[in-house]
């Protein structure tokens, strides 16, 4: 059986008011509930560091039979959901926390009134750092440079740069709003698109429906939309072809966003460069042309994989694990609810 935990919070009103009164002074008392965790490495638990008295952590990868019959917290293992909805379907669960922030390669399929958590806080910064890094590789010729060092040639020439790049951010979410923040000091004409239009963090965000007429006039595309069937294949064809000559494309959303035939005629006759971290499919196989195509940088979505993913991480499951002992609501839930 699966469904959240009950939460319970008393309340001792001061000055005589009666039940739903909201007087002046109102002293809250929360009785703390024992919680049952799991977390798939040692790591993870030992990040947590020193938890409440109550609380129970077992590492369970959910590869093998659970440990126990019912959690009121699952983190499931970072990166990998093989077995983990066939996993869940054996144990009661209060919350699944995430260690990512998309989710919708469970949507849909996690057993009925489980209640999901994204990892919102915590890639964000990782992700924006790798869309830079891959938009700086591609657009100073990086990848040519590292190619010719192998060869142990001296090969110079010039690049096309960021300074004074038209850059456009298709998806201004948390990880769009991070690459927005690292790209305003080098000097770039900056603006977005997403589902409605705004005035947001000082960048003009257009609604989808001028998607074209903002890529026609867009020399740097960089995705960081989430996956699913709204976004599927958002980057086709009329968008491509609607990208000036030599633009570049850079995606740290999912990979599903682009429609990667189309994406592989548009490079391989050289209208258009690509700096990927993720990829459809994914991995990408061995003999993919993706891989060999000049103008394509592929890195095998490490997005979200640095140092700082472990204490952020930690971070999170930690004030999950203070909220639920409080009976108040956990934080970032997509699913459920």
């Amino acid at each position: 059986m699966n469904g959240r935990s009950p939460h319970r919070i008393s309340c001792v009103v001061s000055g005589g008011a009666t039940s739903g009164e909201h007087p002046a002074s109102v002293e809250r008392v929360t009785t703390a509930i024992p919680l049952t965790v799991s977390v798939p490495t040692a790591r993870l638990r030992d990040d947590l560091g020193t938890l409440p008295d109550g609380v129970e952590v077992v590492i369970w990868d959910m590869k093998d039979a659970a440990p126990r019959a019912r959690f009121d917290m699952v983190v499931p293992p970072y990166m990998s959901m093989d077995g983990v909805i066939e996993a869940l379907s054996t144990v009661e669960v209060g919350l699944v926390q995430s260690q990512s922030i998309g989710y919708d390669n469970v949507e849909g399929r996690l057993p009925e009134g489980l209640v999901f958590a994204n990892a919102s806080s915590v890639h964000e910064t990782a992700t924006a750092e790798l869309a830079v890094a891959l938009t700086l590789a591609a657009q100073r010729r990086l990848p040519d440079f590292v190619r010719a060092q192998d060869r142990g040639e001296w090969t110079g020439g010039g690049a096309a740069g960021l300074a004074d790049r038209r850059v456009t951010l298709l998806g201004f979410g948390g990880v769009g709003r991070a690459i927005a923040a690292r790209l305003k000091p080098f000097e770039v004409d900056l603006r977005a698109v997403a589902s409605h239009g705004r005035l947001q963090d000082e960048v003009e965000v257009f609604p989808l429906g001028k998607l074209s007429e903002v890529l026609a006039a867009t020399d740097i595309l960089i995705a960081s939309l989430p996956g699913g069937d709204a976004t599927r294949h958002i980057i086709d064809d009329a968008a491509l072809s609607a990208l000036p000559d030599g633009a570049l494309i850079v995606n740290v959303g999912r990979g599903p966003l682009v429609d990667t035939d189309v994406l592989v005629d548009h490079v391989r006759r050289g209208r258009i460069r690509t700096a990927l971290d993720v990829t459809d499919p994914e991995p990408l196989p061995a003999g993919h042309p993706l891989w060999s195509l000049e103008g394509a940088l592929v890195v095998p979505h490490v997005g979200g994989a640095t140092d700082a993913m472990h204490p952020r991480i930690a971070r999170l499951v930690r004030r999950q694990i203070d909220r639920l002992r409080a009976g108040e609501e956990p934080l970032n839930i997509v699913i459920g609810g």
